[in-house]
């Protein structure tokens, strides 16, 4: 099997389920520790309210940037976090949510360190358990 094989086919089942679950877990602990920060009502709806438009950024970035087969690599991280980010505050604004240049920042900032934190941990773990 060549390597351009290799890379075209699939990740295995149990990792791409683990990203994904985790890009999701992460997302929401975002949009939790942001309304935690800002307002205290309706805590779980009020999460879910704020996670969904990141979660469906982050969702169209999985299919339109076929994260299946890398979903861990250091280069999907970043496909998964500008996707939920754009995706986000672009839904955001066409339901009529806020979106100021701090938020936009902070959630740069913020998913980034998350979603693309993890894949550089696990690729640092990776490294470290080869030498």
């Amino acid at each position: 099997m060549n390597s351009e094989t290799k890379q075209s086919m699939p990740a295995p089942r149990q990792a791409i389920i683990a990203a994904a679950l985790s890009d999701a877990f992460l997302i929401l602990v975002f949009a939790a520790i942001g309304r935690d920060a800002h307002q205290r009502g309706e805590i779980v709806t009020g999460v879910f309210l704020t996670a969904w438009p990141f979660l469906a950024g982050a969702a169209i970035a999985w299919f339109a940037g076929r994260a299946r087969r890398r979903p861990l690599s250091m280069a999907t991280g970043v496909m998964v976090w500008l996707g939920a980010v754009a995706g986000g505050m672009i839904l955001r604004a066409l339901t009529g949510q806020s979106v100021v240049v701090a938020f936009v920042v902070v959630a740069l900032l913020s998913l980034g360190l998350f979603l693309v934190g993890y894949r550089a941990l696990l690729a640092l773990a990776r490294r470290l358990r080869k030498s």
